[in-house]
């Protein structure tokens, strides 16, 4: 079996791959129009073939920012119709992984990138649903990404009505990075964000909070100035919040609130205040945000708001 990365004259062979089963991921309509703005590529794209040069047996695909040399994400793993046993698929799959990975790793990836599987809400009732995400979690694992967390999708659309400003606590642009990473550094103490509070175990809190404004501000697509601090009438910070977009959406970046704070309320205030910066400042057609499983404040508040569940998403990581 061979395991390589595609060349353009692959395009034709791979395409009809995509979207073929209830798992989410890029169908051929997305993948051409990713692949046309630069967020996949063909040297992201992997297949495993047999030598005898017929369809592609297994396909994977990578996606990465526009002019980025590196992966961001795994975007979806798909099969070929003719790898029909559970076992089959979830081999070739891992195999296929494996060696992407590795060659990631040589050109300096340290941390293989995470795959993210879109789901519908009731993903656990489907039992098709269920066997197609249960071979590629396997793969996954075997491949070097063990660790497993779902994810809420919620979305706001203006039919919900545009929240009312905050009656007891004001919003602050505050242009100092540092103020920020102090934020961010300081909500990581008991926060119910699995990811942010696994990466602050592995590298330390000042380098994840440093990372995360890093992020938000070089990554993201929102602008730096509608960030906000969250305070009392007196001055006192109790927390923040980060609207911002992405290629798709604006966004709910991220959202804290000072573990002093917490209990009483005032995710629902910095919720509603980042709501009102992108409905006034993007005009959109929907709001978009994720949220752990089990940050269940966190959902709620979101429900509270207007915001509806519509997805789930299964993140496989390294760590």
């Amino acid at each position: 079996m061979i395991f390589r990365p595609t060349v353009e004259a692959d395009l034709d062979r791979l395409l009809p791959l995509l979207g073929t089963d209830p798992v989410g991921g890029p169908t051929a309509d997305t993948y051409l129009a990713r692949l046309a703005d630069g967020g996949y590529r063909p040297d992201r794209t992997w297949i495993a073939e047999d030598p005898s040069g017929a369809a592609p047996l297994a396909l994977a695909v990578w996606w990465g920012e526009p002019g980025a040399d590196r992966p961001a994400a795994l975007d979806g793993v798909f099969a070929h119709h003719s790898v029909r046993s559970t076992a089959d698929r979830t081999t070739l799959a891992a195999e296929l992984l494996a060696a992407a990975h590795a060659a990631y790793a040589d050109a300096g990836v340290s941390v293989a990138p995470e795959y993210h599987l879109p789901l519908p809400g009731d993903w656990h009732d489907r039992p098709d649903t269920v066997a197609a995400v249960a071979w590629r979690q396997e793969a996954a694992r075997r491949a070097g990404l063990p660790t497993s967390r779902e994810r809420l999708r919620y979305e706001w659309t203006p039919q919900a009505g545009r929240p009312e400003p905050s009656e007891r606590l004001s919003f602050r642009a505050e242009p100092d990075d540092e103020v920020f990473v102090d934020l961010f550094r300081r909500v990581l103490t008991g926060t119910l964000d699995a990811a942010s509070r696994r990466e602050a175990d592995r590298i330390g809190a000042d380098a994840q909070a440093r990372y995360d404004v890093a992020f938000y501000r070089e990554t993201m697509l929102g602008e730096r100035s509608w960030w906000r601090t969250a305070r009392k009438p007196d001055g006192e910070v109790v927390g923040f919040g980060v609207p911002s977009r992405n290629h798709a959406s604006p966004v709910v970046g991220y959202l804290g609130v000072l573990p002093e704070h917490r209990g009483r309320g005032y995710a629902d205030d910095i919720l509603s205040e980042i709501t009102r910066i992108l409905a006034s400042e993007t005009d959109p057609e929907q709001v978009r945000a994720d949220t752990d499983l089990t940050n269940t404040p966190m959902a709620t508040a979101f429900e509270r708001l207007g915001y509806r569940n519509t997805a789930r998403r299964l993140v496989l990581s390294a760590h």
